[in-house]
């Protein structure tokens, strides 16, 4: 019989062993993800990283796990920016979506504004607040013809 142990701090390995077992499973069920990592940096005049997008691109699809701007760039269209620039790496990947998700009222606003669409909500995470999850669909852009 197998033993159970609940733990705040598993190892690497620990956590490796779930990582590689989930990846094989995938894999053999459905294919190969093709996950890549993917980030916009925000950097100061000495080349700092002061913010940005972090995610991944996977079975045709950009997640976004987290997206940061500095107070001093807010209110800018800098969240959207990064967004553009995560999405158009993501189309030259061959993504044909993308999703990210937050409880934070102006990031869903600044989501939405970008094209993002609510597709679940998760009330009471964290308490007061709900998580949204959205989505945006992606699709390269038009090829020029020439006269």
């Amino acid at each position: 019989m197998p033993l159970f142990e609940v733990t705040d701090a598993p190892s690497e390995g620990d956590l490796a062993a779930i990582g590689e077992g989930l990846t094989a499973f995938n894999a053999a069920d459905i294919g190969p993800s093709g996950r890549r990592p993917l980030a916009v940096l925000i950097r100061d005049e000495k080349a700092k990283t002061i913010g940005g997008i972090s995610g991944y691109t996977g079975w045709g699809w950009l997640f976004t796990q987290w997206l940061f701007v500095p107070e001093t760039l807010r209110g800018q269209g800098t969240a959207g920016r990064l967004l553009e620039a995560a999405e158009t790496e993501a189309i030259a990947r061959g993504c044909h979506g993308a999703w990210i998700d937050t409880f934070n009222p102006r990031a869903l606003r600044a989501y939405q504004r970008q094209g993002y669409v609510i597709f679940g909500e998760l009330p009471e995470f964290p308490i007061g607040r709900s998580r949204y999850f959205l989505q945006k669909k992606l699709a390269p852009p038009l090829k020029q013809t020439g006269r």
